[in-house]
């Protein structure tokens, strides 16, 4: 399967920058965008979620749980004595 990317409008600099990043690599300059974004993808792929990264910091490990969130549409309101 042959899929296309048309990228317009590349400043100068960058596109001398990938040709001669190519040609020091010995490979095509489309070769070596390929080789970028499987190499961004990779890294950002492998990247911890947000949540993950709460939950390591702040977790049951670490002397606190988190509690289950509930699922509603807004917050439900609290009637606390502090309220008064």
């Amino acid at each position: 399967m042959s899929t296309s990317l048309t990228v317009r409008d590349i400043d100068p600099a960058d596109k001398s920058w990938l040709r001669r990043e190519a040609r020091d690599v010995g490979v095509s300059m489309e070769e070596l965008v390929r080789r970028l974004i499987h190499a961004e993808r990779n890294k950002t792929e492998g990247r911890a979620k947000p949540s993950e990264a709460f939950a390591r910091h702040f977790g049951e490990r670490h002397g606190d749980e988190l509690p289950t969130r509930a699922r509603y549409r807004h917050n439900p309101p609290s009637f606390t004595e502090d309220n008064a």
